[in-house]
């Protein structure tokens, strides 16, 4: 009798807070999957700190992880070259949006992980590219047309491209 008080009461637990997870804490370290899953992995300040997009690109080119999570408490701008690199390649992503999942610079911003254990070592993206750590950032920043400029379409030079000179005429 008492094993049956057991189990009901359980089945009470279950309905009342759902079934028990394993591993919580990991799963929230790794938006939402298991450690042994996990091919790549970029933090919040990683992420501020360069374009890591062409590591997620080279994961998903390897074929051993397929699924891209993504913090979505973060900006979609700083999001927005990741969910481009994850479909070029075809692969999955997910926007984790749950509170539960934090936006300080230690928690983690991307994760490239599979369907079942892989056991990759080291997922950390400065561990497993460091290389092109070194390496300057790729983003090129060109220069800001001011509003009277694309309005008129016409470079800052413009004038001694038409012919128009500094120098003055006498009458």
């Amino acid at each position: 009798m008492a094993e049956d008080k057991s189990a009901m009461e359980q089945r009470i637990d279950n309905a009342i807070y759902g079934p028990p997870k394993i591993k919580p804490d990991e799963q929230r370290k790794y938006l939402g999957t298991f450690r042994e899953r996990v091919c790549l992995t970029i933090s919040v300040a990683e992420l501020q700190e360069r374009n890591w997009s062409f590591a997620i690109s080279k994961e998903l080119q390897r074929g051993i992880g397929n699924q891209v999570f993504l913090n979505g408490n973060l900006p979609h701008a700083e999001l927005r070259d990741y969910i481009k690199s994850a479909t070029a390649a075809n692969a999955n992503f997910t926007l984790k949006t749950d509170p539960e999942f934090r936006t300080d610079p230690e928690s983690l911003a991307v994760v490239v992980a599979a369907k079942t254990a892989v056991y990759q070592s080291p997922v950390d993206v400065k561990k497993r590219y460091p290389s092109v750590e070194s390496q300057p950032s790729a983003k090129q920043e060109t220069p800001k047309k001011h509003f009277w400029q694309k309005l008129f379409k016409r470079e800052t030079n413009s004038l001694a491209t038409i012919g128009i000179s500094n120098a003055t005429t006498e009458p």
